[in-house]
């Protein structure tokens, strides 16, 4: 995979508010298999409080762009969590990568 300190994904979601909680029902056994992969190496959801439809997530990821288009996001475990979430949607989701800096510029302190 990548060298260190590899790459980030950052991605916005806009669902009805009603949805949140069926959406998070399907999400969580995507959620667990990600985590799960080996190259993953932090996942975080994030919920904004005046529009609790807009969630955000970060994933932080030890891999190039190209393994994570080709390998990763092909992984069938998505098929159900897209095929029922989706249609969710109020807008388009939104996605960007970054290239992570990691040290100095990386802090993780425990809660």
């Amino acid at each position: 995979m990548a060298s260190d300190p590899g790459i980030s994904l950052h991605v916005t979601i806009y669902i009805d508010p009603s949805n949140v909680e069926k959406f998070f029902e399907y999400m969580k056994p995507a959620y667990d298999a990600v985590i799960a992969e080996p190259e993953c190496r932090f996942f975080e959801i994030y919920q904004d409080p005046k529009e609790p439809g807009t969630l955000s997530w970060v994933e932080n990821w030890d891999a190039t762009p190209e393994w994570l288009v080709q390998t990763q996001l092909q992984r069938d475990y998505y098929k159900p969590y897209m095929a029922a979430t989706e249609p969710m949607f109020v807008k388009p989701r939104e996605y960007k990568l970054y290239k992570r800096l990691g040290k100095p510029f990386y802090t993780v302190k425990d809660q």
